[in-house]
């Protein structure tokens, strides 16, 4: 996402649809990323803003996610940008035995529970704004992840089964 010194469009369109206000992503120095991890045994989130999506944010990511699960083994499901597998961070999972990676295959993302909280999140946090500063996406993206965390619940993968059919009743009319 890019900050924007600009007012967002007007909320309505002349034809009654809602203008929506598109999402920046491209390249360049006043980026800001967005960092985030579901557990899905209780619906638990966490978040990290970063500058750069390089080695060392990503290992600061890592870091908070083991800092918010004290006790056994974690997996890390995830997409497979060099950060996550490079030189440096594999030095740092060597330190931290608890933390394993499952990465995604290319043109799978649909196999990763994530993407449908990052949906969820992006609506939540982002969608319809612009920012005029990374610390405005800062705090959007904290008040987001604490506005979720406070109605978090288990995921399941899926939908829920469809609701049982009650039978009509026939009545039986003697003349």
């Amino acid at each position: 996402m890019i900050p924007r010194a600009f007012p967002p469009a007007p909320g309505w369109s002349p034809d009654g649809h809602r203008i929506k206000a598109e999402l920046d992503y491209s390249r360049g120095p006043e980026k800001t990323w967005v960092y985030g991890a579901l557990r899905v045994r209780d619906g638990q989130q966490i978040t990290m803003t970063a500058s750069s999506r390089n080695s060392v944010f990503y290992q600061q990511f890592l870091q908070l996610v083991e800092d918010a699960n004290p006790t056994g083994e974690i997996w890390v499901i995830t997409d497979n940008l060099s950060s996550r597998n490079s030189l440096s961070t594999r030095t740092w999972l060597e330190d931290h035995p608890r933390i394993h990676h499952a990465f995604i295959p290319v043109g799978a993302c649909w196999l990763n529970l994530q993407e449908g909280w990052w949906r969820i999140f992006r609506k939540t946090a982002l969608a319809g704004r612009s920012f005029a500063n990374p610390d405005d996406i800062t705090q959007a993206t904290t008040l987001a992840t604490t506005q979720l965390n406070a109605r978090a619940r288990p995921w399941i993968w899926g939908r829920p089964a469809p609701p049982t059919r009650q039978l009509r009743r026939r009545y039986v009319y003697i003349l």
